[in-house]
């Protein structure tokens, strides 16, 4: 992996993918290319019922890549392995990125930014490992890590512009 992986880690209903809507137009008027893993807990079918790439992956093909001039998408049948980050990361085509954001992989050892607000579930504390390196929040926390305002994408993209400075 040639480029920064950052995570975007919280609890369920917090807002990962709505801070991340925010936060890739920023990076990208930064001249930031970001790649985006998502990790989901749910069920998921990308393909359309079907049609003949769905046709051909449902008689058994493992991988089939699907392509046309505007995109190309590659899905594999993992018959209910874990997921590994590491591994699709390096799927990634990282000479046309700058960094991979991660939503979710929360207990992944990458670098994160955690986020919290208060009442969505537990305590702050459940999310803080070693790797996390700020966390967004809507509350005002005195912690060993930089607190950025969640509501602020902005301030949260200075940072990770700052941080992606210092690890590319």
């Amino acid at each position: 992996m040639s480029v920064p992986l950052l995570a975007i880690a919280a609890w369920s209903g917090t807002g990962k993918t709505t801070l991340l809507q925010q936060l890739i137009p920023l990076l990208k008027a930064r001249g930031i290319r970001p790649g985006l893993i998502k990790h989901t807990h749910h069920q998921m079918e990308i393909d359309q019922p079907g049609k003949d790439s769905y046709l051909l992956r449902k008689a058994g093909a493992e991988q089939v890549i699907v392509a046309s001039d505007q995109r190309w998408a590659l899905m594999c049948e993992t018959q209910n392995q874990p997921v590994d980050l590491m591994m699709l990361a390096a799927r990634m085509d990282t000479s046309r990125l700058d960094m991979v954001l991660v939503e979710g992989f929360r207990h992944e050892p990458v670098a994160k930014i955690a986020l919290w607000r208060r009442g969505i579930k537990d305590d702050v504390a459940g999310l803080l490992d070693e790797h996390v390196i700020a966390l967004a929040s809507d509350e005002a926390l005195t912690l060993d890590i930089p607190v950025l305002d969640i509501n602020q994408p902005s301030i949260i993209a200075d940072f990770i512009q700052q941080w992606l400075s210092e690890h590319s």
